[in-house]
């Protein structure tokens, strides 16, 4: 498979059940409605998986503009190959939150709620304070590529022929990273850790002709964008230094 299709069609899936569990658990009139925090994180931690089996073999399966940024400071990816990553990362982001509301249409008609509407989406934090949100984004994508860097230290070496990225890692390894990101660091503002998981679905949500949706959201916007990339720029830095 090509690289692109691989990274687009996983992060597609990544949103596809990653947003899926949210809409789960939070749109009235589901099996799983109100089930609550554990089985979001839970679920987002088996996409991720999903996902990385998917595109690992063909992509190194990224996912995730911040890693694909991570790897590219600290040599391991080349600058040429990122801006098509994150390219197909996004629109794979998109076409999954527009599935997730397509699959849920009826439970959707029946939210009043706008907020609920806009968290099945994208992030939205539990306390708004913007320096807080960013710093939270920064530290836990920190953490996601950090962590990732060290798991993959022999791959990074050239010990292996899997193409660099979560998939060098392996998926169960990042599916519990992930999880626990979601437990311990997730509850600020929904942990996006990833421009694309939040910028795709945003704008569905902006295109899209949602009942009773509201406002997207855009002045929040930049934060699950701007504190992913920072994060993983740190990380690479701080793994290139030590």
């Amino acid at each position: 498979m090509n690289p692109l299709a691989a990274e687009f069609i996983a992060t597609f899936l990544l949103l596809l059940l990653g947003n899926g569990v949210v809409a789960n658990v939070v749109l009235p009139k589901t099996k799983g409605h109100d089930s609550g925090w554990l089985v979001i994180t839970t679920g987002w931690g088996l996409a991720v998986f999903t996902g990385v089996v998917v595109a690992a073999p063909y992509s190194g399966a990224h996912l995730n503009p911040a890693v694909t940024l991570g790897l590219a400071i600290a040599g391991e990816f080349s600058w040429a190959e990122v801006p098509g990553y994150i390219i197909v990362q996004i629109l794979g982001a998109f076409l999954g939150g527009s599935v997730v509301w397509l699959m849920h249409k009826d439970h959707y008609n029946e939210t009043q709620d706008t907020s609920v509407i806009l968290s099945t989406f994208s992030t939205i934090p539990a306390i708004r304070s913007p320096f807080s949100n960013l710093f939270s984004e920064i530290v836990g994508t920190f953490v996601l590529v950090f962590v990732v860097f060290f798991i993959s230290d022999g791959q990074l070496l050239g010990d292996s022929n899997t193409p660099i990225g979560l998939g060098s890692v392996g998926a169960l390894p990042v599916a519990f990273l992930v999880w626990c990101i979601g437990l311990g660091l997730g509850g600020t503002t929904g942990y996006a850790i990833n421009p694309a998981r939040d910028f795709g679905p945003r704008l569905a949500h902006t295109i899209l002709p949602i009942s009773n949706k509201g406002t997207s959201d855009w002045k929040y916007g930049w934060i699950p964008i701007l504190g992913p990339l920072v994060g993983g720029t740190l990380a690479a830095i701080v793994y290139l230094i030590i």
